[in-house]
């Protein structure tokens, strides 16, 4: 089992494009403190064009060059940038309680997967043990109808009881594929893999109190994470939102150098005179009007923080939901392993009566065909027990958000 989860975590693609998205959320914290920072644009230029005099009809060309570096520097913007951070911050949380739940989901997977194949092959074992007592009771029947003890009748129900053990045999058989099948894909391999494990499916008692399960789980799930974070998220953007009714104080300089009168040196080399500039600008920028977009922007990301809220107390209902049915299931499934135990014994005994019987000619192939079915009927039903049990022990681990 912990080599199936740990090649399940390194080959399943779900787990690649979560972490994916986790190094996107990431990038997006610097690109928003990116706005802290001086902006440096470097802008250079030709223009040329001809102009008509209209006094004295003379056409002027004229040519113009020039290099210009410009700087700006974000002074104080009342919260517009930090909100920004914020609200990249918690995506980045966003993003990774997701990969959490994730990973989670593909060790549950992996374990329910791994204990179905358990489960299936051991069920193919109960419907080989079915059809060889079947086959054993073909043959006892078509020795008592030679001898003339027994009726034709019952050969004919002992046939029709290897035949339908024999199906048996094939669903148990083709339930093997199709849960090698599932396992393979909860690892992340190829479906036709072969696959070899271990088996531990065996019955190991747990203590489990429902109130520290809640408890624990409220601390652990990744999803309640990621519902603050996206309460977070929408706060921030209200606050980003807000920001905009406030200026921005901004520095503005820049430098360079422009020409466009052209020359001819003594030399006779032509050229053009540059003439070089600077300037420094404290510039204040206050939008006072565009057309009702801030206020409601505003009104939307408060509703958005009231659906956030309303998304969080959601899910903690939901995962309380989930650790109550979890433990249920896991005690439910407990407890049907010991009755189910109970009735293989009772089946043995009372198919070891009626087999007597049969064969001291007192007892009828129905009652027999009966007793083996119950036995039959009681190994099945203690394996899926135990494959609940083991299933159930799994869900609960992820319900709880253990690793």
């Amino acid at each position: 089992m912990p080599e199936a989860t740990e090649l399940a975590l390194r080959q399943q693609p779900t787990l690649r494009a979560a972490q994916g998205s986790l190094t996107a959320a990431q990038a997006r914290i610097p690109q928003a403190k990116s706005f802290y920072y001086p902006r440096f644009d470097l802008q250079t230029g030709l223009q040329t064009g001809e102009f008509v005099s209209s006094t004295t009809g003379r056409t002027t060309r004229s040519d113009s060059t020039f290099i210009n570096m410009q700087g700006r520097q974000l002074l104080y913007d009342f919260g517009k940038t930090a909100a920004l951070v914020d609200e990249a911050k918690a995506g980045s949380r966003v993003a990774s309680g997701e990969l959490e739940r994730v990973r989670d989901l593909v060790v549950q997977n992996v374990r329910q997967s791994y204990f179905n194949v358990l489960a299936s092959r051991r069920l193919v074992a109960v419907a080989d043990a079915a059809l060889a007592r079947s086959e054993l009771n073909l043959r006892s029947a078509r020795g008592f109808f030679d001898v003339g003890t027994k009726p034709k009748s019952d050969v004919t129900r002992a046939e029709v009881e290897v035949a339908n053990a024999r199906v048996g045999v094939i669903r148990a058989r083709n339930l093997v594929r199709f849960s090698e099948t599932t396992l393979a894909n909860a690892l992340g391999l190829d479906a036709t893999a072969p696959i070899e494990i271990v088996d531990t499916l065996t019955y190991e008692p747990v203590g489990l109190d429902p109130a520290q399960l809640a408890v624990e789980a409220l601390g652990n799930r990744p999803e309640l994470r990621q519902a603050q974070a996206r309460l977070d998220q929408s706060r921030a953007q209200l606050s980003g939102a807000r920001a905009n009714y406030l200026p921005d104080l901004s520095l503005v300089g820049s430098a360079g150098y422009t020409g466009d009168d052209a020359f001819v040196s003594t030399d006779g080399v032509a050229g053009v005179a540059f003439n070089e500039f600077w300037s420094v600008t404290g510039q204040l920028s206050w939008n006072l009007f565009e057309g009702f977009f801030t206020q409601n922007r505003v009104k939307e990301t408060q509703a958005l923080v009231e659906t956030a809220r309303a998304n969080y107390e959601t899910i903690e209902l939901q995962v309380r939901l989930e650790v109550e049915q979890a433990y249920i299931a896991v005690v439910e499934a407990d407890e049907r392993i010991g009755a189910t135990e109970k009735a293989i014994e009772s089946a043995q005994e009372n198919l070891r009566l009626a087999q007597g019987r049969y064969d001291a000619g007192v007892g009828t192939i129905l009652e027999l065909t009966e007793a083996q079915l119950s036995l039959s009927n009681a190994e099945a039903d203690n394996v899926r027990a135990l494959t609940d049990y083991r299933v159930g022990l799994a869900v609960l681990d992820r319900v709880v958000g253990r690793p």
